[in-house]
C-alpha cells in the first residue's frame, strides 16, 4: 500500500481541493505558497494539492506575478506603505526575490519620497513645527516602511513647507 502523500488523488480528494480554491480564490487573491498552505491545513494529500493549484493556475485564477503586483499598489495606494514593508509582506506570502524585486523596480527614491510625502500629508499637521512633530513623522514613515533617508527627506520638505 503506498503512503497517503504519494497516493494518486481520488476524485473526491481533488474536488475538495478544488472547492477550497475556488472559495478561498472567491474571497481575495492569494499567492501560490499561501494557498498551498491553507490546503495543508485542511489535510488533503500532496498529490491533490499539487493538482488542484495546478488546475486553478492554468485557469489564470491564481498567478504570483498579478497577485504581487496588486499587493504593491494597494498597500502603496491605500496604506501608505513603503518599498521595505510592502518586500517584507511578499516575502511572508512566499513570492520568489525575483519577483518581488520586478514589482518594486517601479518604485525609485523620487516616487517613494512622492508616496510619502502624501502619507505625511495624510497623517500629520503640516507644517512640522517642532522636533516632537518631525519625529513622529520620522516614526511614522519607518513603520510604514519607508528607507529612513527617504522618511528624513519627507519630513524636513513637510519642515520646510512652514517657510514657504
Amino acid at each position: 500500500m503506498l503512503p497517503q502523500d504519494t497516493a494518486v488523488p481520488g476524485a473526491g480528494e481533488l474536488d475538495d481541493a478544488l472547492a477550497r480554491c475556488y472559495r478561498h480564490l472567491g474571497d481575495r487573491e492569494h499567492s501560490v505558497a499561501e494557498l498551498r498552505r491553507r490546503l495543508e491545513r485542511a489535510k488533503l494529500g500532496t498529490e491533490a494539492i499539487d493538482a488542484a493549484l495546478a488546475i486553478v493556475s492554468e485557469q489564470g485564477y491564481l498567478d504570483d506575478a498579478r497577485y504581487a503586483r496588486l499587493l504593491a499598489e494597494d498597500r502603496r495606494n491605500i496604506d501608505g506603505w513603503g518599498a521595505d514593508r510592502i518586500r517584507a509582506r511578499l516575502q511572508s506570502v512566499g513570492i520568489e526575490r525575483d519577483l518581488i524585486d520586478a514589482v518594486l523596480a517601479g518604485h525609485d527614491p523620487a516616487s517613494e519620497l512622492e508616496a510619502a510625502s502624501a502619507v505625511l500629508e495624510r497623517r500629520c499637521r503640516r507644517p512640522l513645527r517642532d522636533d516632537r512633530e518631525r519625529q513622529r513623522a520620522f516614526a511614522i514613515l519607518i513603520r510604514a516602511g519607508y528607507d529612513s533617508d527617504i522618511a528624513y527627506d519627507a519630513v524636513r520638505a513637510a519642515s520646510d513647507a512652514g517657510g514657504e
